[in-house]
């Protein structure tokens, strides 16, 4: 099981010294803690300056970046394997890629990387660009021949225990070439020379790719012979050995937040290890990737800094701010997301996008929404959030990211089970949802963001048998003062088909009536935060629930935005109650109003149902768009 821990720690300095360790390493430093420390006091805040110095006009990453993810292979790692020095006579050391770069991001916090056994320090090859935009990234290099003794894990239920008394027999300057050896330590090569092959490529091309990747992944997988000798393993499966008993004893006293990465096909580690990590460890989120093998890192399409937003781990302060240590999207992350992800689950809801312009017209498409932030996007919350995902990937395509207020059920806890891969709630963190409260909000405004609240929250996106297309708002306008404050723009809309696809058959009313299944909502919702504790009623609190649905023929998914509502220059609002409540029952009026005119006119819309959809792009093209109403 591949297991990474990393902790995101303050930058410090360390003792540098010299030393080479070939084209791949920018400098290098010894290895001793106590050394960094003292070096670290002795220079004081100079290097932090003139890193901020140099930084001052970057304030981070811009959306749609390149982030290289994607242009280095196994193929790159196996070649720097093979240039770096077998052994200088050095101890070991903490080197930066050259890769990595300088950070694109102010006060960029450290990411401390700890090598495998063939003690390279490489195998974050495929992420060093994309981390080195946001971190100083520092991997340690152990030389081939060094014997340094130290002093968590399951070592001794794995394979290779029992097979250590055999590999001691082994002549010590034995290669691990075998390709069923190799495969323990650097990965299947058969699976990395299929990773450069292309899906547009015809057959004999593919076959043709995949030959030219295998032979010189071979190539290059014979030149490892010198760094992953038998005697090398041997040593450091030794020092596994006697590690593991001082770590196990010591996983309960750790405080800091820790993020398991767990692999389903394993070639180590005993299955269940992620399990027992996860209890042990206080702070700590898992992601399960059960059809990944144990070098995850090495994977060509893992992508470990997506993995790090998603789990909202990246933090540049002693504490995240959910607003300021947003990381926008990048260029692959994007085509990852919206061109595989949810490709095909929006494809099936086809969505038609309309908008309003300033005199009354409605278009298609989003021209009538504003350009420039601060903008607050208010609505209705569709059945099981079910529109989120394309709301987010129109608003990205024709506008701007959009940061949506959502509930803390997205950013809390395991539920008690590992979470796979990367959820619909790792993919809206890693978008820029943050909690919903007051001071997020104000942040977002004061940063002049595109935001997105749903008023009714959880009681809408849960409703019950019904009531589809009601608006649950709270009676007090929550957002109108601070919306007012900052000049915001609010921008309604509507989104109507959920009854095109789903049919609640038992809702919250019925579960409640059901023991188990009473008790199953409460003790889920009892670590929750609550959100409104002065709201009396239904529209107050709502328990998190899961309504059972049966599905139906797929229909469409439809949104209106309406008329902007500029809030600039109304300081009225802000000391008089009742213009303020006026105008938040304005904009739920205007909800309601686009709600009904779409429920209208898709009764006009000749490709609402998924039959006569498919037949036109059957025709035209899978990525022709499909028509729709006249508006």
């Amino acid at each position: 099981m591949s297991i990474a821990l990393h902790a995101i720690l303050r930058p410090f300095g360390v003792n540098p010294v010299s030393c080479y360790l070939g084209r791949h390493a920018r400098f290098c430093f010894r290895a001793s803690w106590t050394e960094a420390v003292n070096w670290e006091k002795k220079q004081g805040n100079s290097k932090r300056t003139r890193k901020t110095k140099a930084a001052a006009d970057v304030m981070g990453l811009e959306v749609l970046c390149d982030d290289g993810f994607g242009s280095v292979t196994m193929k790159d790692y196996l070649e720097a394997v093979r240039t770096m020095p077998i052994d200088d006579g050095g101890p070991p050391r903490w080197f930066c890629p050259v890769e990595c770069g300088r950070p694109v991001v102010n006060s960029a916090p450290l990411l401390l990387f700890l090598p495998g056994t063939d003690g390279v320090g490489m195998e974050l090859i495929l992420h060093h660009k994309s981390l080195g935009m946001v971190f100083e990234v520092r991997c340690l290099h152990i030389p081939v021949n060094d014997r340094t003794s130290f002093g968590g894990t399951s070592f001794a239920e794995t394979l290779v225990q029992a097979i250590l008394p055999l590999l001691d027999l082994m002549p010590s300057n034995l290669s691990v070439i075998h390709p069923h050896l190799l495969r323990y330590f650097i990965g299947e090569p058969l699976k990395m020379s299929m990773a450069s092959i292309q899906n547009d490529l015809s057959l004999q091309e593919s076959l043709q790719k995949f030959l030219d990747g295998f032979n010189s992944m071979q190539t290059l997988t014979y030149g490892t012979g010198d760094i992953i000798r038998m005697d090398n393993i041997v040593w450091k499966l030794k020092l596994l050995k006697s590690g593991a008993a001082y770590a196990n004893s010591r996983l309960h006293a750790v405080q800091a937040e820790v993020l398991l990465l767990a692999s389903g096909n394993e070639n180590l580690s005993p299955t269940g290890e992620a399990d027992r990590l996860l209890k042990t460890l206080n702070n700590c989120k898992a992601r399960y990737f059960r059809n990944r093998g144990h070098t995850l890192l090495m994977e060509h399409d893992f992508n470990l800094l997506t993995v790090i937003k998603g789990v909202n781990m990246y933090r540049r302060g002693r504490k995240r701010d959910a607003v300021t240590d947003f990381l926008p999207p990048t260029l692959s992350e994007f085509k990852k997301t919206f061109g595989e992800d949810f490709k095909q689950f929006n494809q099936l809801l086809s969505p038609v996008m309309l908008s309003t312009l300033e005199t009354g017209k409605i278009v298609r498409g989003l021209a009538g929404v504003p350009d420039k932030g601060p903008v607050l996007f208010v609505g209705y919350h569709q059945l099981m959030a079910m529109e989120l995902s394309t709301l987010l990937e129109g608003l990205f395509r024709e506008k701007k990211p959009v940061r949506a207020l959502a509930h803390e059920v997205f950013f809390k806890g395991n539920f008690g089970t590992l979470r796979e891969e990367l959820s619909l709630f790792d993919a809206l963190c890693m978008y820029g949802a943050v909690p919903v409260n007051p001071t997020n909000m104000y942040k977002l405004f004061q940063r002049n963001e595109f935001v997105l609240l749903y008023p009714g929250g959880v009681r809408e996106a849960l409703h019950r048998k019904g009531e589809s297309y009601q608006c649950f708002w709270p009676n007090k306008p929550e957002f109108v003062r601070m919306a007012a404050r900052f000049g915001v723009t609010i921008v309604p809309f509507g989104c109507v088909g959920e009854d095109d696809f789903f049919e609640v058959v038992v809702d919250y009313n019925d579960q409640k009536n059901i023991p188990c299944l009473r008790d199953w909502i409460t003790s889920f919702n009892e670590d929750l935060p609550t959100l409104r504790d002065t709201v009396i009623g239904e529209n107050g609190n709502q328990d998190v629930h899961l309504p059972v649905l049966l599905p139906k023929v797929p229909g469409r998914l439809y949104f209106l935005f309406g008329k902007p509502i500029v809030t600039k220059g109304m300081d009225n609002l802000l000391s008089d109650s009742k213009q303020a409540n006026d105008l938040y029952l304005h904009t739920k009026l205007e909800v309601e109003n686009l709600i009904s005119y779409l429920k209208r006119k898709r009764e006009e819309d000749p490709y609402r149902s998924i039959t006569p959809r498919i037949l036109y792009q059957a025709i035209w093209g899978a990525s022709a768009q499909v028509p729709t109403f006249e508006p």
